[in-house]
């Protein structure tokens, strides 16, 4: 399972490269918000940052902001242009759906965001895009199960055998990642603190203190 990490915040992103198994970058409007990019050119500049911090086989998913078809097109061929990692992410919408078509033909990578039903993935196959992002931890906030929304997901492009790829998102914790990985998804994104809580366990670090005090009780 490929680790990303959900955010545009270029330290960030080196910290979790600096873990050796970062495969991606996933980037929305509002994690580029928080970035004090003042212009468009800024805003491209910055996406060109994040694609150079990334190896040769990692990829870049870089949000429309358009929601009319013409203008997805624009928006989604300039953001291909900017950088060969970069994947065009577009939202799951009749205008969004018709898109992803388009650029299917073009072959230029996609990925379908804001998806919410095993439909909505379906449809998202079907018309070529690259990867779904399918939103876990959104679901669980309504009372709904998210995870299970992974398992159909996953069961339906088996069945077909689409190429789409699934990239969960919307990961709040560990167990996300854990069952994800259980369910056989090919990626997760995440923030980086989620990340870290993977390596972190109570009776590591008490097994730990308790190694280096007997050390130091019989080596003077």
């Amino acid at each position: 399972m490929k680790f990303f990490i959900d955010t545009a915040n270029l330290e960030e992103i080196k910290r979790a490269k600096s873990l050796g198994m970062l495969d991606g970058v996933t980037t929305n409007p509002s994690l580029v918000s928080k970035e004090s990019l003042s212009n468009q050119k800024e805003i491209e500049r910055h996406y060109i940052s994040i694609c150079e911090c990334l190896k040769n086989n990692e990829n870049v998913s870089v949000e429309v902001i358009s929601s009319n078809y013409n203008e997805m097109i624009q928006e989604g061929e300039k953001l291909s242009l900017l950088h060969s990692k970069i994947v065009v992410k577009i939202p799951m919408t009749i205008n969004g759906i018709k898109a992803i078509q388009y650029f299917c033909k073009k072959q230029i990578r996609t990925n379908c965001t804001l998806i919410f039903s095993t439909g909505q993935a379906l449809v998202a196959a079907k018309a070529g895009v690259s990867y779904v992002s399918p939103f876990v931890g959104r679901l669980d906030d309504i009372s709904n199960d998210g995870l299970n929304l992974i398992r159909e997901i996953k069961s339906i492009y088996d069945n077909y055998n689409f190429k789409t790829k699934i990239l969960a998102a919307s990961i709040r914790h560990p167990l996300h990642i854990i069952e994800c990985a259980k369910i056989g998804v090919h990626a997760i994104t995440s923030p980086i603190n989620v990340i870290y809580s993977l390596l972190n366990h109570p009776l590591t670090n008490i097994g730990l203190d308790k190694f280096i005090r007997d050390f130091k009780s019989k080596i003077k």
